[in-house]
Formats: structure tokens, sequence, C-alpha cells
């Protein structure tokens, strides 16, 4: 038997806020993996600068956005949920720090693997 599930069936399962705090712990996560990538970048270029200075202006620059633009997204959060309960909206209450950061957690748990323990049903 073949089920065609759409994206709709598939949104019906989940209510807002979790669709909320999951579209942010990606976000979260998605910026935290680019900032790597980056620093990554940044720290090739710099070894591979040869002592030239323009160089390792660029380098240095590439590392610094790069940690400064996960602080702002970790940030940003943070920020919303503090200033929507103290102007009192009603959107903040989707947004739970705590499980954001569980969602992002989890996410990198199943990114990592299981060790090659990995356990799929077949339905």
């Amino acid at each position: 038997m073949a089920t065609s599930n759409t994206i709709i069936e598939s949104a019906s399962n989940y209510n807002i806020p979790d669709i909320i705090n999951k579209g942010l712990a990606y976000a979260i996560l998605f910026a935290g993996i680019l900032s790597v990538i980056f620093i990554i970048i940044g720290g090739f270029a710099f070894i591979l600068s040869g002592g030239a200075e323009e160089k390792i202006k660029q380098a240095v620059g590439t590392i610094r956005y790069a940690i400064i633009g996960l602080i702002i997204t970790i940030l940003s959060v943070v920020i919303v949920q503090a200033v929507g309960q103290f102007i009192g909206l009603n959107v903040v209450k989707y947004l739970d720090l705590g499980e954001i950061f569980h969602n992002v957690q989890s996410l990198g748990e199943n990114f990592r693997g299981s060790n090659g323990s990995s356990t799929t049903s077949l339905d």
C-alpha cells in the first residue's frame, strides 16, 4: 500500500510552537555550521598568507565576522524573547529557548550519527 504524504499532511502533525522552535533550531544549526566553515576558511587563509599584511587582515576579518554572525544569531533569539515579554507580544509564547537548544542538540546528534548503529524501520 502506497501512502502519499504531502507537505500539508506532514505539517498538520505539528503545532505552531513546534514548527517555530524547529525552524529556529535549524537556523541556529545552519548558522553554526556556516560559522565553523568560515572560521576554517579564515584559518587557512591566515596560514597561507605568507606574511602579507593585507591577506592577514582579510583572514582575521573573515574569522571575526564569522564569530560575530554566530553570536548575533544566538542573541537574536534571546533578544526577541526578552523584548517580546517586556512589551507583551503573544508571538513570544512560541519561542522556548530551552526547546530550541534541545532541538539543536538533537539535530547535531542526528547529523553525527550514532556510531554506525542506525535503526531504521521499513513499513
